[in-house]
């Protein structure tokens, strides 16, 4: 075979190679991008919940000035979301999230006459599901996150990557809280 035809064959072979690379690093960045957005979307829909709630947290204002804070505070770190994925972005949101739990129970616990109060009972519910839900979109977030940063870490992806598309890798997200009283180690 001529050399000429067996450089040509082989350019072209690294030419769609480079061409694979780099759209698997953009379709994976698209990807984390969008588990982001779904997360932001159900921190919004909390939001919602937030909402009706307030107003009825108000009729026993008496009972609770601490948890009509607690779902300022919430609102306030959903609306700080950034845009663009960030996974230190939700630990505001999460610790803001875990105090109005906490405020509802306590408040409970502490009159009676709150527990009577069904619609009360039912917004608690909806936000401890949104939380859940909220749970799983991280969970697909953070995968997304380590596929997308393996891609553009990992050589031949790393080369692509600080040639053509100069992506940052994204952080995902942790739960401090959480990790402290965790201590299984795995043995590696």
């Amino acid at each position: 075979m001529d050399p000429i035809v067996i450089f040509g064959l082989i350019l072209v072979a690294v030419v769609i190679s480079l061409i694979v690379l780099y759209n698997g690093i953009i379709g994976a960045h698209n990807r984390a991008q969008r588990a982001w957005a779904d997360v932001l979307t159900y921190e919004r829909q909390k939001t919602k919940v937030l909402d009706a709630l307030q107003p009825q947290v108000g009729n026993y204002q008496d009972y609770e000035q601490k948890l009509l804070t607690d779902i300022t505070q919430l609102r306030s770190a959903i609306a700080g979301l950034p845009a663009a994925a960030d996974g230190r972005a939700l630990v505001t949101t999460e610790k803001a999230t875990l105090a109005l739990l906490d405020s509802l129970r306590v408040t409970y616990e502490a009159y009676p006459d709150l527990k009577a109060a069904e619609i009360a009972t039912y917004f608690m519910r909806e936000i401890a599901e949104q939380q859940e839900n909220i749970g799983a979109a991280v969970t697909v977030f953070n995968r997304e996150v380590e596929l997308f940063n393996n891609k553009i870490q990992m050589f031949p992806g790393s080369f692509v990557n600080g040639t053509f598309n100069k992506k940052s890798p994204i952080t995902p997200f942790s739960n401090a809280e959480a990790q402290k009283g965790f201590e299984y180690k795995p043995n590696f």
